[in-house]
């Protein structure tokens, strides 16, 4: 076991792997204070639970810092490099705070807009919508396979199947399909606050651009000639408190939410499920025999893979957590992958439980009035995948021919950038 005075959750070795660190961290200092960012690192799930329930206290307008992070990327960058970026950010349309970044009533007056495509009566409408997607990529999957029976499963499947949802539920159009997938697993990179490479920045910020140019014109086509998606609601929707449409800004703010979480989350989730069959052939098994398993395997999965390792808030007065002083100003960061693996909440925290009693008390999607809103479209997504996988492939296994899978640096964001697997097709009945 490591000593907190060896705790460094900067190391490579940690961003990777961060789990040893966050048990000594919830064990000798829950409320733990990170000169590097000036921010304090809380990993006890009744603190983070607490926090997240006390808005009041602990504000989500947290914009400064993702601002500071930003910054801080760009000025590792060349001169020449610096210039270009500053070049494509003045072309672009200026985002506010809408969602993720806003207290109440603010928070609310733009979360009611989109809130009625989340309930359960059209997330049910939507299933065999979803399950076609799943059948038609399983297909694309067996059919990838190279010569040693071998696929990545993660580019076959496991974004394939939720980039695929939110583009039909945004309503981008087939033609713009490469634009969009791959400017929201760009997107979703920039949120990981890993370093990158000159290249990569301008790789980022141009498809960024792109990305607003496409859906500025798809929200002026919707107000013009409306359908039945995600971008005409939010085209034509009105503020109540001022009774006007979204400026692009708005509109693009709450597009780029659901762009991330609507994919990101998913996808991580399916590639660390996965690998979790695959290291425990039992599991297979056992949801096989009872597909019902199948629910709580995937909270399981969210659980002890947290997509969203975690976010910060402001405290907005002097105040404490856990005994510990926070000064008003000062940010927290609110760690749900240690929460989740907390023995204090959860038994034997760091295993797969298919008989958990309140396997979905993890805290993957948040809590309180920023739960995530797309939960249970991606529950949705996650139950169906892993069920029709598990029903129509078997014996899921690491590729013998590959390295061991391992998630990619990153502070904010947890996922495989890729997982090799081979699995055998269940026979056909005569």
């Amino acid at each position: 076991m490591a000593k907190i005075e060896n705790v460094n959750i900067f190391d490579l070795e940690t961003l990777v792997n961060p789990y040893e660190a966050y048990q000594v961290l919830r064990n000798e200092a829950p409320v733990f204070y990170v000169p590097e960012l000036n921010i304090h690192y809380v990993t006890r799930y009744d603190l983070i639970r607490g926090a997240l329930k006390d808005t009041k206290t602990f504000s989500s307008q947290f914009d400064s810092f993702l601002n500071l992070s930003r910054e801080a990327a760009m000025a590792s960058m060349p001169a020449d490099v610096q210039q270009a970026l500053k070049m494509i950010e003045r072309k672009m349309v200026a985002i506010p705070p809408t969602m993720l970044t806003l207290d109440e009533p603010d928070h609310t007056k733009y979360r009611s807009l989109v809130s009625q495509l989340f309930t359960g009566s059209l997330i049910k409408q939507s299933e065999a919508q979803v399950q076609s997607i799943v059948q038609e990529e399983i297909a694309k999957l067996t059919a990838s396979t190279d010569e040693l029976g071998s696929v990545d499963f993660m580019s076959a499947f496991a974004f394939a199947v939720p980039l695929r949802v939110i583009a039909d539920r945004l309503g981008i159009p087939s033609s713009e399909r490469t634009l969009f997938d791959e400017a929201a697993i760009a997107a979703a990179a920039g949120l990981r606050l890993s370093p990158q490479t000159p290249d990569k920045m301008l790789h980022r910020a141009q498809l960024a651009l792109d990305l607003q140019h496409l859906m500025v014109d798809l929200i002026e086509a919707r107000r013009q000639d409306p359908r039945d998606d995600m971008i005409t609601l939010l085209a034509n929707s009105r503020l109540e408190d001022s009774n006007r449409l979204l400026t692009h800004g708005e509109a693009l703010s709450i597009l780029n939410q659901f762009l991330v979480a609507g994919h990101e989350t998913t996808a991580s989730t399916f590639g660390w499920g996965m690998l979790m069959l695959c290291e425990r052939p039992e599991l297979q098994a056992q949801i096989q025999a009872d597909i019902g398993l199948v629910k709580t395997f995937v909270e399981e999965a969210l659980r002890i893979e947290s997509p969203v390792q975690g976010l910060p808030r402001v405290a907005t007065t002097d105040t404490s957590l856990g005994g510990y002083p926070i000064k008003a100003g000062e940010f927290v960061m609110l760690r749900y992958g240690s929460a989740n693996r907390d023995e204090r909440q959860f038994e034997d925290p760091d295993r797969v439980n298919l008989q958990r009693q309140k396997a979905g008390m993890q805290l993957a999607f948040g809590s309180g009035v920023h739960h995530c809103i797309g939960a249970p479209l991606a529950r949705q997504e996650l139950n169906l995948g892993f069920a029709s996988l598990l029903q129509q492939m078997q014996n899921f296994r690491l590729s013998p021919q590959h390295p061991q899978p391992q998630a990619q640096p990153s502070f904010i964001l947890r996922n495989l950038p890729q997982l090799h697997i081979c699995f055998d097709v269940h026979p056909q009945p005569n």
